[in-house]
């Protein structure tokens, strides 16, 4: 995972993003939340994507706490405890964001429930660098696709969903031991970076399959309730979340 840029506060940034290909957006992303919610369309969106993240944040704790029981060290076992902390404190701030603007939470997470822990049924690690790989490659593509989405929302929205995807300190963490284990066993490498090969498929696949389902978010996506965005926008940012994943692998020392 990597940490994002912080959200700017004055209007002419609000729609910068990390990387400098984004156009600058207007409209709903210079608006806070009171002014965008009237909107019913984009209040929709926004409790879905609310909804997606929340419950991505308690997997992403429950996930990391069951991972621990495979680490080989009591100092590694505590590193992980430490993140899924992390990650428990994000899912109660967005839970209480959900709460407090009037949407029951476990309502807004139900709809995303099956699609995510199918897709960690279907990615479960067989060991502790398999573990170390998924958080870093899996975790950081969610985490880049949530980047992309919140350019288009309002100021208050944004700043939340950008805090929350802020690096518990698993990138430098996953990238050292996993880089001192394929210099102590190269061989480890071939078939660490299969395996990124394979969450990187899955992931952008969930990715693409809970938008599709969620009428109010592939709007957002493709034009609407989004400033600017269209189809030929979305191919744009997943080729960029592509690239990101590219350089992550070479950090972990694998091949793409």
């Amino acid at each position: 995972m990597e940490t994002p840029d912080k959200p700017e506060n004055t209007t002419a940034d609000a729609g910068k993003s990390a990387d400098a290909g984004q156009p600058t957006a207007t409209g709903i992303a210079a608006q806070d939340w009171a002014q965008a919610s009237a909107d019913p369309q984009y209040r929709a969106a926004v409790v879905d994507l609310l909804g997606a993240l929340t419950y991505g944040e308690l997997a992403a704790f429950e996930r990391l706490a069951e991972d621990a029981k495979l680490a080989p060290t009591l100092d590694d076992k505590a590193e992980l405890a430490k993140m899924a902390s992390a990650e428990f404190h994000h899912f109660e701030q967005l839970r209480d964001r959900l709460a407090a603007i009037g949407e029951e939470p476990t309502e807004a997470m139900q709809p995303f429930a099956a699609a995510l822990d199918e897709f960690h049924r279907q990615t479960a690690p067989s060991d502790w660098l398999e573990g170390l790989v998924k958080a870093y490659v899996g975790d950081s593509i969610a985490s880049d696709f949530y980047r992309e989405v919140a350019v288009r929302l309002d100021a208050d929205t944004r700043a939340l969903v950008l805090s929350v995807l802020d690096d518990t300190g698993h990138a430098s963490f996953a990238v050292e031991k996993v880089r001192a284990a394929i210099e102590a066993e190269p061989r480890v490498g071939g078939r660490l970076a299969l395996w990124a090969r394979r969450l990187m498929g899955e992931a952008l696949s969930q990715a693409q399959r809970v938008v599709a389902d969620r009428d109010a978010l592939s709007t957002m996506l493709v034009g609407g309730v989004a400033d600017g965005f269209d189809l030929a926008e979305v191919g744009r940012m997943f080729s960029r979340i592509t690239e990101a994943h590219t350089k992550r692998m070479a950090a972990l020392g694998l091949a793409a």
